[in-house]
């Protein structure tokens, strides 16, 4: 019996032919290593753009029922992406189903290969060791101070313990709430104007933030507008992630 990274017992079979993947960053990281064995996906997993498997819904109202018919050998999932209430449901259906936890870089990485070699029992893909190569470079010198909405209408921001603040910490950037007891907290925009940032960091999602639909929130701000796959997911994304955000990041200058 395996452990996911919650430390549940998961009883993943010796071969894993069928997966089903409720979670657009981990879905990805399957298709890129062992796309065979993708058969049921949710209608938010947009990479690879050509991947041709069942769509089982969001990942907040997955269809029990379609993923039940899949017949998976083992389902994929995230302990803040997905309902405990749907994992509950599956597991008491007999599908066994590996949640991973990642709240920063090194975190990602090590579950990224136990999820991979353990829950899936792919081989160590190539792209993951590039991937702990791309970001083992130093942290960026010069530091700015943060803040990260990740919605409008209400406002919302990156709070403590994730991997979107880690990613920019990294590159030189403190996210403002970070000791925020939430997660992702609701901030009013003049608390937000108020704790005067040295930079507005937007992402595209999952609020699509653009040029004309969030800038103009923050007068006299630099505002970055950056790639949320490359921000907030982790799988093969990772080894492009450092130089694209960095660039990103330094146009806000």
């Amino acid at each position: 019996m395996e452990k996911d990274d919650l430390g549940v017992p998961v009883a993943v079979p010796v071969r894993v032919r069928r997966v089903v993947s409720l979670v657009p960053s981990l879905t990805e990281a399957v298709a890129v290593t062992g796309r065979d064995l993708l058969v049921g996906v949710t209608d938010w997993c947009a990479h690879p753009a050509d991947l041709d498997v069942t769509r089982v819904r969001g990942t907040k109202n997955p269809n029990l029922e379609l993923i039940r018919k899949l017949r998976p050998d083992v389902v994929l999932a995230n302990f803040e992406e997905n309902r405990e209430v749907d994992l509950q449901t599956l597991r008491g259906d007999g599908i066994p189903v590996w949640t991973t936890a990642v709240r920063g870089v090194d975190e990602a990485l090590v579950s990224l290969h136990r999820m991979l070699t353990v829950a899936c029992r792919l081989p160590r893909p190539a792209w993951l060791d590039e991937a702990a190569r791309a970001w083992r470079a130093p942290v960026a010198a010069r530091r700015r101070r943060a803040v990260v909405p990740i919605w409008r209408r209400p406002w919302m921001v990156v709070g403590h313990g994730t991997f979107t603040g880690d990613v920019l910490a990294r590159l030189g950037v403190d996210n403002i709430y970070a000791d925020h007891p939430e997660r992702y907290p609701k901030i009013s925009l003049d608390r937000l104007v108020a704790a005067r940032p040295d930079l507005v960091v937007l992402p595209d999602e999952p609020y699509r933030f653009t040029a004309t639909d969030g800038p103009e929130c923050f007068p006299g701000i630099p505002s970055a507008l950056v790639n949320g796959r490359h921000l907030t997911w982790y799988g093969p994304s990772l080894v492009e992630a450092p130089v694209v955000l960095s660039a990103q990041l330094a146009a806000a200058s």
